[in-house]
């Protein structure tokens, strides 16, 4: 009996560690999902990892070309041409949710940030930042911003700021301006990985 009772809880062991090893890990790897985790598509439809930005700053913004904010671009690119050297990177995604205020193809609207901006900052695939249709990439900024927690956005230009290693993002509305983004860029461009 004794025999048997020492089978049987061996056994038992076994199967609960076959069990945990399988579905922690799971919950594990999605409680640890990062910012770098994430693939996105660039305005030539290219696959592009968040990883390649790993250790820069980054100001992911959603655009529009016919919006009240467009001139916004200007400001955009003034940063990304000052700071680029320090580490920041401006990441656009032309959106056309609100209004309908994007509606060009990733083709006409890189063309038209070019010649009207002078936009060099790399420009992503158009994309949706709301809805069951929202881009991964943006609901996780939507839930891991320290305001505006999980909310939907409310406008184009809507400017997620974010530290080099990637954990700390800061969420500004359309009405921030990117000259008024300098002091926060600056704090964290001094900060190396790792850095409180």
């Amino acid at each position: 009996m004794k025999k048997y009772c020492i089978g049987f809880y061996a056994l038992l062991f076994a199967v609960s560690a076959v069990a945990m090893a399988a579905h922690p890990k799971n919950e594990e790897v999605k409680m640890e999902q990062s910012l770098y985790d994430f693939t996105v598509k660039n305005n030539l439809d290219e696959a592009v990892s968040m990883s390649d930005y790993k250790g820069k700053v980054l100001l992911v913004v959603n655009t529009a070309s016919k919006c009240g904010f467009t001139p916004q671009y200007k400001g955009l690119e003034a940063l990304y041409q000052k700071y680029k050297d320090q580490g920041l990177v401006v990441i656009g995604f032309p959106c056309n949710q609100f209004a309908g205020q994007e509606p060009g193809t990733d083709a006409e609207i890189a063309s038209f940030c070019e010649l009207n901006y002078g936009v060099t900052f790399p420009l992503m695939s158009k994309i949706n930042v709301n809805g069951k249709h929202a881009d991964p990439l943006y609901v996780f900024l939507k839930e891991q911003a320290n305001e505006d927690r999980s909310k939907s956005i409310k406008w184009n230009f809507t400017k997620f700021l974010i530290s080099r290693d990637g954990a700390n993002i800061q969420r500004f509305g359309s009405r921030t301006t990117p000259e008024e983004l300098v002091k926060d860029i600056e704090a964290l461009l001094k900060k190396q990985d790792g850095e409180g």
